[in-house]
């Protein structure tokens, strides 16, 4: 195991050696810093790259204490131009270096740091002057403090509009974390990566999940490496970037450094009271960055690399269930009836009902992901980019453990005591994109394509198909996904400075071409062997039946005269008839204009036609504002948006085993083309449309920054999946309802779900952010308090088709309600402190997730999760400018949700101590960590 392998104690040893090899000879460096008025006090002196940092006293004097080396110094003080020198230590005792600053100009107050390229097509502009708000969260200065390391999770903690979870036996969601922004659906949230967009993962969410029915973006499969810095725009961009971006968008910009050598190595685990033996769910991480110059005008290529591995973690303590029956021990009981005999059984064992446990908390992850992003000049005014990137990851989850007692599932003579299937997945992720940019006539023009494509492969494993009783194997071949994205962009830009106070005009043209396909599994993953179809009597009337999968008559029974279940248990493989390969092409042109009326009022609009080979054209605008009074800006925006249905909502079909209020069952998905869909009604899929506003201000006082943003969204149409429609086949069924069971049993389905544009919703909130820097004592401290209350509300009735009028509550069930309403915080309030003195480092974060509710179509079972505050702080050290080390905890405190009630929330087997379907932060508990950085 990988806590054997990369115990904590040989990381320290590691930074021990490494860091007493480096720090061997050390130079003091003092000096002066001035201005106009002369000495500067409280300016911060910091060794660019560490965290070596002082600041002047009264009289401007500083001193350092430094190893012998290459160093660039850089000095910086509020209202005052930041100065760097560089600095070759080589041997010296004492060393002099002085600095005068001078004032920043009215047209100098940019801070690169904070200037956003997402929400704009003009030139950069900071976080507070744009039209609408955006966060920036700098990923090198996040990850060095917490013992988080995927990219999901980090966000989870930092942006409170931004809300993810691992989850809990969801077949392959249990490897793709659904992300949220303002609580909309994981598909209404568009991802760019250095501005173009990414594609989305070709897994589609249909367990029991936040999200459920929607396709989202792989952020983990982007290793944090690669990433400079993530802009998170809070506010719909449909008019300006195309479908998804309703609830707003996330452009992650990579790095693109050089010369530099950045690698560090992170292990940890969950050191919690409910940890099985105190500790588990290891994580360990290694990553390393990379870049080279090309050329002498700025050119580069950087190259980034990370290797992951997850350990699982249960937290189910027993199964409370039936484990054994009497017709487990026909020795003992001779005339069985299906009484429970568990407690006497596992006595006569010397067992207890802990060795019965499923495995529920996290799944076991290992892979690794290689990035590059490269500029090279072709002239004074052209210049051609490419970045992408390869991403593997090998998962495996569980599903609920199979007991004794369930005789249709399980083959005695090979799992005598039931057994845990496991569901592997085969994740592949490829991007490239590549481009040329440059001047025409005062015109940027840039031209790209983007490729991009996930597939996913699936393995059951430690399972069986019961139907082929003795001769069955345990591990089958189940089939995947494939998704694939192409997409050409060709835009063009230029600033009038000579019109008005500047106006920017921007407009462009794409065309993107999607593809979605399912692959079938083996024959024996999803085939049922005991079926059979008469197909004539012999002359004393008995019939005559042959062998048929698709039959509807059983012929293998279990003792108890149940009908044999077929296909792999847990995860039955892709039917051929699920097999697609389903193809289609968009067009769209925008035009995107920024009028500066004056130095302080601007106002942009934005418009776009979007043409969908499947479904038809839309257009959509946007119109923004941003007005400054002084140290002020007061800002608004109204835009219309839309999300075209993802390919695998329209051709998506599977039969998956699906736990809902208690039950275990299997629930077909049916595309709205098919006769199933056709019985019920069920429509054709169009596209989502909303309409949002939003209002905000934000102050800068120096030291002190805010931003105060209002929004709300309207949100026509959602497609949502539907609850499970069951057919029947008594002798008063209606005709329509014995159709429906027929098929049913030919798709080895006992229920029916399907994708619709079934609701409305309203999404009302409040995000506020304010930052605080300033000099304490002889170090540096940084406060973060940010904090997001949003509620979405489903609003009239369910677009039910005419033959399910009376059945809205199974088109859109309650649990489904939940999920979309309240299963992620609505509150969320985050509050960090970071301290810098010197060499050490110290980091403490609070994050309040507020109340969640337990999806579950049962009144009885309604549960509210109340809201918690989970702790973290971390120390680090820089042994020298090329060596640190972290070590601390997230969730110090090693809190944990409320515990779940002993419903179906839980389950008849007590499977789920903790809630799976309301996420706050996770079931690990208390989580320490060690990280050692290396910076050449």
């Amino acid at each position: 195991m990988i806590k054997n392998n990369y115990s904590l104690k040989n990381i320290f040893l590691l930074g021990s050696i490494f860091g007493g090899s480096l720090v061997f000879s050390q130079t003091k460096v003092t000096g002066t810093v001035e201005d106009v008025n002369g000495p500067v006090a409280n300016a911060t002196v910091n060794v660019k790259g560490t965290n070596i940092t002082t600041i002047t006293d009264p009289d401007g004097i500083y001193e350092l204490v430094i190893d012998t080396g290459k160093y660039s110094i850089v000095v910086s003080k509020e209202g005052e131009l930041s100065k760097e020198q560089s600095l070759d230590v080589i041997d010296q005792n004492e060393i002099s270096l002085n600095f005068i600053l001078e004032p920043i100009a009215v047209d100098q107050e940019t801070n690169l740091n904070e200037v956003v390229l997402v929400g704009s097509r003009a030139k950069g502009r900071t976080q507070l002057d744009s039209t609408t708000p955006v966060d920036i969260i700098d990923i090198k200065d996040i990850t060095k403090d917490v013992g988080q390391v995927s990219l999901n999770q980090i966000l989870n903690y930092v942006a409170p509009s931004f809300s993810s979870n691992t989850q809990v036996i969801s077949d392959g969601t249990d490897h793709i974390d659904p992300a949220s922004l303002r609580g909309l659906g994981p598909d209404q949230v568009l991802v760019l990566i250095n501005g173009k967009r990414r594609h989305t993962t070709s897994l589609i969410n249909i367990n029991g999940a936040f999200g459920k029915g929607s396709v989202g973006t792989d952020l983990n499969a982007i290793p944090t490496a690669a990433i400079k810095r993530i802009e998170i725009l809070r506010d719909g961009a449909a008019a300006q970037y195309g479908s998804d971006a309703i609830a707003g968008v996330i452009n992650i910009v990579l790095e693109d450094s050089t010369d530099k050598l950045l690698a560090n190595i992170s292990y940890g685990g969950n050191l919690s009271r409910n940890a099985e033996n105190s500790f588990d769910g290891e994580t360990f991480q290694a990553n390393v960055n990379y870049g080279a110059k090309v050329g002498t005008k700025g050119g580069f290529v950087n190259f980034s690399g990370s290797y992951d591995k997850r350990e699982p973690f249960n937290r189910q303590k027993e199964f409370t269930g039936t484990i054994f029956t009497d017709y487990n021990r026909p020795d003992l009981y001779p005339n069985p009836t299906g009484v429970d005999i568990t407690d006497a059984e596992l006595a006569r064992r010397g067992e207890s009902r802990s060795d019965y446990v499923s495995r529920i908390g996290q799944s076991k992850n290992e892979g690794g992901a290689l990035f590059f992003n490269s500029l090279f000049p072709v002239s004074d005014k052209a210049e051609v980019y490419a970045f992408g990137g390869l991403n593997y990851r090998l998962g495996e989850s569980a599903a609920f453990r199979r007991q004794p007692s369930q005789l249709t599932q399980t083959v005695q003579t090979i799992f005598p005591n039931g057994y845990l299937p496991l569901i592997q997945t085969n994740n592949y992720d490829r991007s490239l994109a590549v481009g040329i940019r440059g001047e025409i006539d005062n015109w940027k023009v840039d031209f790209s394509n983007t490729y991009g494509n996930n597939t996913i492969d699936f393995t059951a494993k430690n399972t069986v198909n019961a139907s082929m009783l003795a001769s069955s194997p345990t591990s089958f071949e189940a089939g995947g996904y494939r998704f694939t994205q192409n997409t050409t962009n060709l835009d063009f830009s230029r600033f009038f400075d000579d019109i008005l106070a500047g106006i920017n005009v921007a407009f462009g043209a794409e065309y993107r071409f999607e593809r979605y396909q399912i692959v079938a599994g083996e024959e024996a993953s999803y085939t049922n062997y005991g079926k059979a179809r008469q197909i004539g009597t012999n002359a004393d009337g008995t019939p005559i039946y042959i062998a048929d999968p698709k039959g509807d008559v059983n012929t293998l029974f279990a003792a108890n005269g149940s009908a044999i279940a077929g296909g792999a248990q847990a995860f039955p493989g892709f039917l051929p008839e699920n097999a697609v390969n389903a193809t289609r092409n968009s067009v769209a042109a925008y035009l995107d204009t920024e009028f500066n009326f004056t130095k302080n009022w601007l106002v942009a609009a934005a418009g776009r036609y979007e043409n969908y080979s499947d479904f038809g054209s839309t257009i959509n605008g946007k119109l923004s504002t941003r007005y400054k009074i002084g140290n002020y800006v007061l800002r608004a925006a109204a835009s219309t948006g839309f999300r075209a249905p993802s390919l695998h909502q329209m051709y998506f079909s599977a039969t998956s085993s699906v736990f809902q209020d208690g039950v275990i069952s299997n629930s077909g998905t049916f595309t709205n083309d098919s006769r199933e869909a056709q019985l019920l009604g069920i429509p054709k899929l169009k596209q989502e449309t909303s309409k949002s506003v939003s209002a905000g201000a934000t102050a800068n006082w120096g030291k002190f920054k805010l931003s105060i943003d209002g929004y709300f969204i309207r949100i026509d149409n959602r497609i949502i999946y539907t609850g499970a429609f069951t057919g029947s086949n008594s002798s008063t069924a209606s005709d329509q309802d014995k159709e429906i069971y027929q098929l049913l049993e030919q798709a080895n389905a006992t229920s029916a779900r399907f994708f619709a544009n079934a609701i409305n919703t309203e999404t009302k909130g409040l995000d506020i952010v304010l930052t605080y820097q300033d000099r304490l004592g002889r170090g540096k401290l940084r406060g973060d308090l940010s904090a997001t209350f949003s509620k979405t509300n489903v609003v009239g009735g369910v677009h039910a088709s005419e033959l399910l009028k009376g059945k809205e509550s199974t088109y859109f069930d309650r649990s489904s309600k939940i999920y979309l309403e309240s299963a992620v915080p609505r509150t969320k309030i985050n509050l960090s402190l970071n301290y810098t003195l010197d060499k050490w480092n110290v980091y403490l974060r609070n994050v309040y997730f507020g109340p969640v509710d337990g999806a579950t179509n049962v009144v009885e079972d309604a549960q509210v999760f109340t809201g918690k505050v989970v702790t973290d702080l971390s120390f680090g050290y820089a042994f020298n400018k090329n060596i640190s080390l972290t070590i601390g905890a997230n969730n110090l405190l090693d809190v944990y949700p409320d515990k779940t009630h002993l419903g179906s929330l839980r389950g008849a087997g007590g499977y789920f101590v903790y809630s799976r379907t309301g996420q706050q932060f996770g079931t690990g508990g208390r989580f320490a960590f060690a990280r050692l950085a290396i910076n050449l």
